[in-house]
């Protein structure tokens, strides 16, 4: 079965070294977007960007090879990746002999894209720091209002409110993001992007519906796709996206992005990741 019980969360696991794509373990997005009112089609465009830092194979000869890789899951597709059989189905390479980077990257794409139930974009590249610098997203922090917060979760709606009198067009950025596991409860951190453009968004209001978050149990995609179904019916923008960036666990960091429009984000690598 497909539900996050089933998955390899929280469980003793054997690592295994050999190539196995039965590790994957798809969820089906349909039921978080259900209790969030999200129906087909979807009032949304996105992305999810995994980025993995602990891919390592063989060539022919036996010598070890490693490489960073970049892969987009859309949010069309009908399915998750479980994080944790993500890091397992990639550390399966660490001893397969691979005729090419090339050859990796099909097996990947492949096996990705049958796992999600859509194609799964994939970009291998050579880990150097002068193709992954650094640069946190960009827009204006609202980790510096001085207020008093004493609710972290469920997250609460209510908080988010806009000035219909006040038309404007900003990005609003936070560091201060935390949800849990729904399995295991261990602790996501991350940050977060909200741009839009329309009525004023009450800065109070959207920090501590943030925080709100910070003892709720749900995956990192369901989070971001409940930020903008809220800010959405709450705030009414015009134009809205949602970007978190997640700190890595195992290896792998995930960075699901949701706008009103069609929009390719970019993938900066945050201080913290």
């Amino acid at each position: 079965m497909s539900t996050p019980e089933h998955s390899p969360l929280g469980k003793t696991t054997v690592y295994a070294d050999r190539y196995d794509p039965g590790l994957l373990f798809p969820i089906p997005r349909q039921a978080k977007r259900d209790e969030i009112g999200v129906s087909l089609p979807l009032p949304f465009h996105g992305v999810d960007i995994w980025n993995a830092y602990e891919l390592s194979w063989l060539d022919e000869r036996g010598k070890p090879r490693v490489a960073l890789a970049e892969f987009r899951v859309p949010a069309t597709s009908p399915n998750i990746i479980e994080s944790k059989s993500f890091k397992l189905y990639l550390n399966g390479f660490a001893q397969e002999r691979l005729a090419s980077v090339e050859a990796l990257a099909v097996t990947l794409r492949r096996d990705l894209s049958a796992a999600a139930g859509a194609t799964v974009e994939v970009h291998l590249s050579e880990p150097s720091a002068k193709v992954h610098a650094i640069a946190d997203l960009d827009g204006a922090s609202i980790d510096t209002l001085d207020v008093a917060i004493d609710d972290y979760g469920p997250p609460k709606a209510d908080y988010l409110c806009a000035d219909t009198d006040d038309a404007v067009e900003e990005t609003l950025v936070s560091d201060l993001l935390r949800s849990n596991c729904p399995v295991t409860g261990q602790p996501d951190w991350g940050s977060v992007q909200i741009r839009y453009a329309g009525p004023r968004i009450d800065r109070e209001g959207l920090l501590r519906y943030l925080v709100s978050f910070r003892n709720h149990n749900e995956f990192h995609e369901q989070c971001v796709e409940r930020i903008f179904m809220d800010v959405t019916r709450r705030c009414a923008p015009q134009r809205l996206s949602v970007y978190a960036r997640y700190t890595r666990r195992g290896g792998l960091d995930i960075n699901p992005f949701r706008g009103s429009v069609e929009d390719v984000p970019g993938n900066p690598r945050g201080a913290r990741q």
